[in-house]
């Protein structure tokens, strides 16, 4: 019976170049908003409409996104948190835009 060597997690990690997969997956990215937006897609699973995503973070306020992907994150057994995502964000942008309202 021939052994199988056993390969180390040292070997395993050092076979496979993950910086150069990273590098090659962010080819395009040169600016913050499409890294912040590239990542926005990565959290909810959703890497088919990260155009979208870096659009939102361009023109979106930061803070309604990050509570909008907090919320998604969090929501149970969610299939689909894109689109949980995106009915968090306009409710959000609606009281915002109430609070705007109110205060002039």
């Amino acid at each position: 019976m021939k052994r199988r060597k056993v390969k180390s997690a040292k070997d395993i990690l050092l076979s496979h170049d993950f910086l150069e997969e990273k590098k090659k997956n962010l080819k395009y990215v040169t600016r913050e908003f499409q890294d912040f937006g590239y990542r926005l897609a990565i959290k909810l699973g959703d890497l088919a409409h990260k155009a979208l995503y870096i659009k939102l973070a361009k023109s979106e306020d930061r803070r309604l996104l990050e509570e909008a992907v907090s919320f998604s994150m969090d929501y149970p057994k969610a299939r689909n948190k894109g689109k949980i995502f995106m009915w968090k964000l306009k409710e959000l942008k609606k009281e915002w835009d109430e609070k705007q309202k109110n205060n002039y």
